[in-house]
């Protein structure tokens, strides 16, 4: 029996255990699906399986494709990688840093320089999310200017206009701080393309490579196909959630809401991103299509950051790019390999991925031609975190990509 054809069995131990509700996965390797299949359960109350066509909101592996689709609207001449936003969006044009992480909102400095394209593909924006900072007038202040972090009801230019009254957390290009950089690179996207975000991603990415099934909002004839939202009670017992943590997502989108998530708001399934993640193996093509020149794809494959910024870089706390893994104008990449943390994803040097808060993770290894992605509904709030409740999705992603990876 082949490694992978242990991966249902593993799940099937998940589900068991308590550790998810249900997840689909898809190993590619070497030019085929060598497996795909879902095990478990898309919605816990009404016992719907999970299939290899079941639909996830996959959070931030949304990045990867709004990412590929900047630095295909970079070679098409539509910015300059350090040429200022503000060009595009002049109501970021006075940006404000705090002095120190640990300053009151108004103890601040005027940004150094404007933010360019690369500050914010980098994520060295000095942006964060609302979400890291709860209970602190940082987070009140995300909150009340930017609306909620996916399902977002303020309007594009609102949301733009919002994102200039808060302070960043460090000084354009200095070091890495993960959060809004990629939602605001979405809308300016939109802005230069002159159309929506989710008409940009169709003609830069999803129709290229023959992508159905990815999308911001899920057509009504698909949603019998989408797997409910599950999270965990006080005990630890897996249950189904309506929204996200930290009231993230809405239960149901309205049709007057225009603002759409770039590094957050996708749904999709396993096919689908396989065939995405495909990109990063194979030269920049997927499918037959060549979609990224050789220069886009070390931009998006190599490490970026300098030595100190990779020694500096924090995560909700906790060192993100220390040993192991550097980070590219969109993806963590593998840099020492017997370091690499395979949550964030392992693989031989060169592997790329970055993971979903929501539980998806996916990895593209060329040295290996082999691209995994798992999809899952995992919600946990940060206070059950630290009590341990709902970490056991870890285990088990570190179980398929062992099994996967043969």
């Amino acid at each position: 029996m082949a490694d992978e054809e242990l991966i249902p069995l593993a799940l099937d131990e998940a589900v068991a255990a308590g550790h998810i509700a249900g997840a689909s996965v898809s190993v590619w390797r070497a030019g085929e699906t060598v497996y795909a299949g879902g095990t478990g359960f898309a919605d816990v109350e009404q016992r719907s399986p999970c299939g290899r066509d079941t639909l996830y909101r996959i959070a931030s592996m949304s990045k990867a494709m709004t990412h590929v689709a900047a630095l295909r609207s970079w070679e098409l001449g539509l910015f300059d990688l350090d040429q200022p936003i503000t060009e595009a969006a002049p109501e970021l044009s006075a940006m404000r840093v705090l002095r120190t992480p640990t300053s009151s909102l108004d103890d601040v400095e005027p940004a150094a320089r404007p933010l360019t394209f690369r500050d914010l593909m980098g994520h060295r924006a000095g942006m964060t999310y609302g979400s890291f900072h709860e209970g602190t007038a940082l987070g009140r202040a995300h909150r009340a200017a930017l609306g909620a972090e996916i399902d977002s009801e303020r309007t594009p230019d609102e949301w733009i206009a919002g994102l200039a009254t808060l302070p960043l957390l460090a000084q354009p290009g200095a070091a890495f701080s993960y959060g809004h950089a990629t939602d605001l690179l979405g809308l300016l996207l939109a802005r230069l393309h002159r159309a929506a975000l989710d008409e940009v991603l169709h003609e830069l990415v999803w129709d290229p490579l023959g992508l159905v099934d990815t999308s911001f909002v899920v057509p009504a004839e698909k949603r019998t196909r989408c797997a409910a939202l599950h999270g965990f009670d006080a005990a630890g017992h897996i249950v189904r959630r309506t929204v996200a943590a930290g009231g993230a997502t809405v239960a149901e989108r309205p049709a007057s809401m225009t603002y759409l998530s770039g590094g957050q708001g996708l749904w999709s399934t396993v096919d689908d991103f396989s065939i995405f993640a495909q990109l990063f193996v194979m030269n920049g093509e997927a499918g037959g299509t060549r979609l990224l020149t050789p220069e886009s794809l070390a931009l998006l494959t190599t490490n970026q950051m300098t030595p100190d910024q990779r020694q500096a870089a924090r995560m909700m706390g906790r060192p993100m790019f220390a040993t192991g893994h550097g980070y590219s104008l969109g993806l963590a990449v593998v840099v020492e390999p017997d370091d690499a943390d395979p949550f964030v994803c392992g693989g031989a040097k060169g592997a790329v991925g970055w993971p979903g808060a929501f539980g998806g993770w996916w990895r593209a290894d060329p040295a290996n031609e082999t691209v995994i992605v798992f999809l899952t509904h995992n919600i946990v709030e940060p206070a059950q975190m630290a009590q341990g409740i709902g970490l056991g999705v870890y285990d088990v992603i570190d179980q398929v990509q062992a099994l996967a990876a043969g």
